[in-house]
């Protein structure tokens, strides 16, 4: 007997997935990691800022991402 697959059904979707929680967290680590290194340094205003930027790229990114993600 042969399997019939139907249009709408998708294999695996873990690469979709990963992708995703990249996109969600990748360049808020990078905006951390580089607020620590100038932190430390003589631009202790710099590293603030860029805390703030992370801060608020993960809440938004976790919005948009998240909502897509719901639907898995």
């Amino acid at each position: 007997m042969m399997n019939i697959i139907f249009p709408l059904e998708v294999g695996n979707l873990d690469g979709l997935v990963t992708f995703l929680f990249a996109i969600m967290f990748g360049p808020a680590i990078v905006l951390i990691i580089i607020g620590l290194i100038l932190r430390g340094k003589e631009k202790p205003k710099a590293g603030k800022v860029l805390f703030i930027l992370a801060g608020v790229y993960l809440l938004v990114s976790l919005g948009v991402c998240g909502g897509l993600m719901g639907a898995f």
